[in-house]
């Protein structure tokens, strides 16, 4: 056999061997593929919640403070003052109890700043209204995010945050956020949001924030593509990701579910009523396929025309009741150690 010969037969055999040895793989993975799964299942629901302090709350308020826009009521005319009024570093609840009328004001309470309530008059009443955009610059030439007209869908530098949450164990009750792109940042922390309402057009409730939503309405307000959720989970390490409950999906235009910001995106919804507007397909990889086999996204028995999930990509879920069941109530978020009964 001449030496030519011979390296053919023994690259034959090597490509016979590895072949076998990779059918020899696919073979076990067909056979542990239901095992496989649900491990898979487990360790992407998991809510181990390692990563956060432990929860607690203090209820009872020590301190109320009056704002209203006739001095006469109130005891500050503007939002901002009576944030101000309070201790940096604050050991007890606060109410700030907001009266009717819109105040053209740029809100922030500093992390420090705990315990802090504001109470308005009903999300038509009691409106804080603020017109920046991520392209205009301030006094320090630094961007600014807030609440601005619409712009067309996607477009760049035009991100007008209505709300950023970057605080652990805090809750919105009835409120009403309104937007174009980017509304609500849901930052990071543990977050409850019930029957809000949130409009928006792209990405218009992003971040990688470990949130619940429950009886909200999402209403998409759009001519063209949008889409609802970007969550950012990077990891397997980190436990977050957002879930809506009871929820219902409104508004024009084509909506994806939600898009994969991060690696490990992850987003349910469960009991949720969605309109037409949401695309057969559901959901998008960012461009980037690698994440189809990381991110987490599933319904549980959601209902309208537009959660049929025939048409949904190959990965996504419709989950079980055991899949579904860390998801789909306040234990998610350790709702029950720091909310009171809502």
């Amino acid at each position: 056999m001449s030496m030519a010969m011979k390296k053919l037969f023994l690259a034959s055999i090597l490509i016979l061997f590895f072949s076998i040895s990779a059918n020899s793989k696919n073979f076990k993975r067909v056979e542990n593929s239901e095992e496989g799964y649900l491990n898979w299942m487990k360790r992407m629901s998991s809510r181990n919640h390692s990563n956060f302090m432990e929860a607690k709350n203090k209820f009872r308020p020590c301190k109320i403070i009056k704002v209203d826009q006739n001095p006469k009521f109130g005891d500050f005319i503007s939002v901002k003052k009576a944030i101000n009024s309070i201790p940096l570093f604050n050991p007890c609840r606060v109410v700030i109890s907001v009266g009717p009328g819109t105040y053209r004001e740029k809100i922030e309470i500093p992390a420090t700043m705990a315990y802090v309530t504001l109470e308005g008059a009903g999300a038509a009443r009691t409106i804080i209204r603020w017109d920046d955009t991520a392209d205009r610059v301030g006094l320090n030439k630094q961007p600014l995010e807030q609440k601005a007209p619409p712009p067309p869908a996607g477009a760049t530098g035009k991100q007008a945050v209505a709300l950023r949450i970057s605080a652990d164990m805090a809750a919105f009750i009835n409120c009403k956020f309104v937007g174009a792109q980017d509304t609500l940042y849901d930052h990071k922390g543990r977050h409850y949001f019930k029957n809000c309402h949130i409009q928006g057009s792209v990405d218009f409730i992003f971040g990688n924030g470990l949130s619940l939503y429950e009886g909200c309405h999402l209403h998409a307000k759009t001519n063209t593509y949008g889409a609802l959720t970007a969550q950012k989970r990077e990891s397997m390490l980190e436990e977050t990701g957002f879930s809506f409950v009871n929820c219902q999906v409104t508004g024009s235009g084509a909506l994806y579910l939600g898009r994969a910001w991060g690696t490990f995106s992850r987003v349910v919804f469960a009991y949720t009523y969605m309109d037409k507007i949401i695309t057969p397909r559901g959901w998008y990889d960012w461009g980037d396929k690698q994440r189809q086999m990381t991110v987490f996204y599933g319904q549980f028995k959601c209902s309208g025309p537009g959660a049929d999930y025939g048409g949904r990509v190959s990965w996504a879920r419709e989950l079980t009741k055991q899949e579904a069941e860390p998801f789909i109530s306040l234990s998610f978020i350790d709702g029950h150690q720091w909310l009171t009964s809502f």
